[in-house]
């Protein structure tokens, strides 16, 4: 196999990322809000030995176009939580890793920092989060704590507005302070000796003192250190102030390459945006998204395509490279982003469960016949996965002992 492994990723997204996905022969739509649907999903990405599966999920409903609410009835609307759905399939897998989305707009820093130690418990060492940033004044309408000044979509085409940036510099500081409850309990802070009556090491659990604008975060957590140390951080970045955000905080960036603005441009500006922060230590892995549709033995990708667009009654649009075509295809084109230097790509399929079952059946074939994707999986954590560093020492501790020399 190749030194430097493809990555390879899956994005779900209810039955699929086409509007139009849901209506599809097997697509099952009646079973989009139960849990055996989203563990028949991740069983499936996992026994194609894939990384990770990232769960969708926002704090508003689905619209046809993003941030402009809808009343349609004829695409589908409603989600379960992301970070429930990664809790209750950890159980039911064992090595692929499991990457729910949460808002930092509207969820406290600590709220998220124990939901997500808690998963990497329950996972064994396997938990992600995809961050996102809620910009809308409907979003913020729901939760009725803060207000969002509204701005139009048109608007960002001369940067983002100075409230947005707000948002993105409060993103920053969630991901700061999560991260330092993550490591406010040392490796070694529980005991649990019934002779000594000790179950913990006081001197060993701490205090953080997060204070950003909007919160202020003292700590320590509540739930003992994740099985990583520090849960893999990502977040979906299509310009400059949410690459400089993960340059900041993240371990893993999503990226979304188009013809207007191809792939080695995009890693460029990503790698621009580390130097620009000061970024130092493991450099971000990158990943290229793609919305797949993958032909079949009885209908190709195209013709597939073709026909979910007349359901829609126009033609599909992304914010990233679509692809129709066979596994071969698709491999040479992953194989291409992996020569200029991405990590690997996340499959966006456009139908559930079609396209995450060719993936899965003729992607990964192909690609490990080129010796670019592995036969088995090579490490029990998420960060191992990724080539991450296994071993995180936390902050604290190593204050501590730079205190007590």
């Amino acid at each position: 196999m190749s030194p430097t492994p493809i990555r390879l990723a899956v994005a779900l997204d209810g039955a699929g990322w086409h509007p139009s996905a849901w209506r599809e022969p097997s697509a099952r739509p009646t079973e989009l809000f139960t849990p055996r649907y989203w563990a028949d999903l991740v069983r499936t990405a996992e026994r194609g030995l894939l990384d990770l599966v990232t769960i969708e999920d926002a704090i508003g409903i689905q619209s046809h176009r993003a941030a402009v609410p809808d009343r349609r009835t004829d695409e589908v609307r409603g989600r379960l939580d992301a970070l429930l759905i990664a809790s209750f399939v950890a159980p039911l897998t064992r090595r692929i890793g499991l990457v729910p989305t949460v808002t930092t707009t509207h969820t406290e820093p600590f709220t998220v920092s124990s939901a997500l130690a808690t998963l990497d418990h329950t996972s064994l060492g396997r938990a992600g989060w995809q961050v996102r940033v809620s910009t809308t004044a409907t979003d913020a309408a729901l939760l009725g704590r803060r207000e969002v000044a509204p701005f139009r979509p048109a608007d960002l085409a001369n940067g983002l507005p100075p409230g947005v940036l707000e948002l993105f510099a409060e993103a920053a500081d969630v991901i700061e302070a999560v991260r330092r409850l993550w490591d406010s309990w040392e490796d070694d802070a529980e005991i649990r000796d019934v002779a000594t009556r000790r179950f913990i090491d006081r001197d060993k659990v701490h205090r953080v003192d997060v204070t950003s604008p909007t919160f202020s975060v003292r700590g320590p957590a509540i739930t003992p250190r994740p099985p990583q140390g520090q849960p893999v951080v990502s977040a979906l970045a299509h310009r400059r102030e949410p690459y400089e955000l993960a340059a900041r905080g993240a371990d893993l960036v999503f990226v979304t390459p188009t013809p207007a603005r191809g792939a080695a441009d995009v890693l460029a500006d990503v790698r621009d945006a580390e130097g620009d922060v000061g970024r130092a230590g493991e450099p971000l892995r990158v990943l290229a998204d793609v919305v797949v549709l993958l032909d079949s033995p009885t209908e190709t990708g195209a013709a597939r395509l073709r026909r979910l667009d007349d359901r829609t009654g126009e033609p599909f649009t992304s914010d990233t490279t679509v692809f129709t075509g066979p596994a071969a295809e698709l491999a040479d084109l992953v194989a291409a982003w992996h020569e200029l230097g991405y990590a690997g790509v996340r499959l966006r399929p456009a139908a559930l469960p079609d396209d995450l079952d060719r993936i899965v059946d003729d992607l990964v074939p192909e690609l490990q016949r080129r010796g670019l994707f592995r036969t088995s999986y090579e490490a029990p954590t998420l960060r191992g996965l990724l080539g991450l560093p296994t071993e995180v020492p936390s902050r604290y501790a190593a204050a501590a002992a730079g205190g007590a020399r």
